[in-house]
């Protein structure tokens, strides 16, 4: 007992060293964060408090919050339970075909949100309002909570269960009270993360026409550029991340979700539908038809009307490639963005770490043009020559998408047992060995699928790159948005038929990852 003591005093000592480095490397990305909340507190200062409190409150801004209230309030319910519904059928019964319905539940992350609108507003011209704003919302969004939550439901040990079957509770008392607890933080990320989307969404909405912050301050940006209104909006908006984020801390707790050794030598045992088979099966076929044929039925009668005309090589290839760089960089950087503070969230967490953490994630609230226009504040006035350059550009995509970075990498991590680290320090590695070559590699298959999900959001990206590209650059989305803008939507649909195209290949990739991280 002794010697056990010792080692864990050696160990958590030589722990501090990594500490002190990780903290300032992930203090260094949250002071980047920070950039456009010090660009909004500038200009709420220049414009004064009396017209501070002339733009913020009034009734246009009650509105605006009403309706991002109602539809986060609808749509992160409504997704968590198709997704956890979802997710235990796929993994925990015998329902036909589950690998298949896997992938497809999946599959939707390939179509971007705004395309997700507009196939429907062209099946169903009268689509406007909230409740069209939360069934888009909810077709588009739900696998970024089916895919955490079907990871977790792998990896979970199946005597866990057994034990509660043991006590005498029935099949859904075991779920309830011992499946859905270990959940919690699959549950909790996905929600986060579609809940700061729903905040910073903008093609989607505007396709529907619900007025959320998103619009109004683009729409703001627009009538008048640089307007203090449009960014007295956007410090509304942050002040809604920060509230989001809160409430998904105080949900998470402090409970720990790794354990020591290769957990249950079996899979666990799926559970036989029978009589429920036929109805079962309901769900995801309806989810297919309805996040996959609708969008791919519009795309193909697009392809249709247009015919080979509108298949340009020449502006179609150079977006592509262009489209394809700017994804794999900006996926990759902001994974190494993140990574310092994913470490510190699970292996030091703290109420300094934690704002630290509540920095990563509020700018992924933003609209891109909030965002860019800090940026271009930025570099004109600090730092010129980086003004509309791919750097510039890079840095607002690592910016914009921390948040998919970090969930994914926070999740591994987390299952990656500290006590792994400090016996490695015990053998002699270095603490930058031991976080490097244990936990890191432990983590890999997280880290592979936060570059996917953040390579997909910059695929879709839209206003940041509008604004902030160098001349001459113009991605898949861009194209797409200008195309549809001067209402030639047979000349857009190869560009958003590329972006599913080259979206598909990543989120096979996050449905591989997700079979890995359960040792499939």
């Amino acid at each position: 007992m002794t010697g056990l003591s010792a080692l864990s005093v050696f160990s958590l000592s030589r722990l501090r060293l990594p500490y002190a480095s990780v903290l300032v490397l992930a203090s260094l990305v949250a002071l980047l964060s920070l950039a456009p909340l010090g660009f909004i507190g500038w200009i709420t200062y220049d414009v004064g408090w009396e017209t501070v409190k002339e733009l913020v409150f009034r009734p246009r801004v009650g509105d605006l919050l009403v309706n991002t209230f109602l539809l986060e309030a609808l749509s992160i319910p409504l997704s968590i339970l198709i997704a956890v519904s979802l997710a235990w059928l796929t993994e925990r019964t015998d329902i036909p075909f589950a690998r298949l319905w896997a992938w497809l539940a999946v599959a939707p992350l390939a179509v971007p949100a705004f395309v997700h609108s507009y196939a429907w507003v062209s099946l169903v011209p009268g689509m406007h309002g909230l409740t069209s704003g939360v069934f888009v919302s909810v077709l588009a969004y739900y696998p970024f909570l089916y895919l955490p939550v079907a990871a977790a439901l792998r990896r979970l040990d199946p005597a866990i269960e057994d034990a509660a079957a043991s006590l005498g509770l029935g099949p859904w008392a075991v779920f309830f009270r011992a499946v859905l607890p270990q959940l919690r933080l699959a549950i909790c990320g996905g929600s986060l993360l579609i809940g700061l989307h729903l905040l910073s969404e903008y093609g989607l909405y505007v396709m529907i026409r619900f007025d959320t912050f998103a619009t109004a301050i683009v729409d703001q940006f627009q009538s008048a550029y640089n307007s203090p209104a449009a960014n007295m909006l956007g410090g509304v908006l942050v002040a809604c991340c920060l509230l989001l984020l809160g409430l998904e801390i105080l949900l998470r707790g402090n409970e720990r979700y790794a354990r020591v050794g290769s957990g249950a030598a079996r899979p666990a045992d799926r559970r036989r539908l029978g009589f429920f088979t036929l109805p079962a099966l309901l769900l995801p076929i309806l989810l297919a038809a309805l996040t996959l044929g609708v969008p791919f039925v519009t795309l193909a009668r697009w392809l249709y009307l247009g015919g080979a005309a509108i298949w340009q090589a020449d502006m179609l290839g150079s977006s592509f490639l262009q489209t394809i760089i700017l994804a794999l960089a900006g996926g990759i950087l902001a994974t190494i963005a993140a990574a310092p503070m994913a470490w510190l969230s699970v292996r030091a967490p703290g109420r300094f770490q934690r704002i630290l953490e509540a920095c990563h994630y509020y700018v992924g609230s933003l609209p891109g043009v909030v965002v860019a226009l800090a940026l271009v504040t930025v570099t004109v006035r600090l730092f010129l020559p980086l003004y509309q350059t791919f750097a510039t550009l890079l840095i607002a995509y690592v910016m914009l998408f921390l948040p998919r970075a970090m969930v994914g990498l926070r999740a591994s991590i987390a299952q990656a047992p500290v006590e792994l680290e400090r016996a490695a320090m015990a053998l002699g590695r270095t603490p930058a060995q031991a976080v490097r070559q244990v936990t890191m590699r432990l983590a890999a298959p997280g880290a592979a699928a936060s570059i996917a999900l953040t390579a997909l959001g910059i695929t879709n990206e839209l206003t940041a790159t509008l604004m902030l590209s160098p001349n001459g650059v113009e991605t898949l989305a861009t194209r797409f948005w200008s195309l549809t803008s001067e209402i030639d939507y047979v000349s857009a649909a190869p560009y958003a038929t590329l972006m599913v195209v080259l979206s598909l290949p990543l989120t096979l990739l996050l449905h591989a990852h997700s079979k890995r991280t359960a040792g499939q």
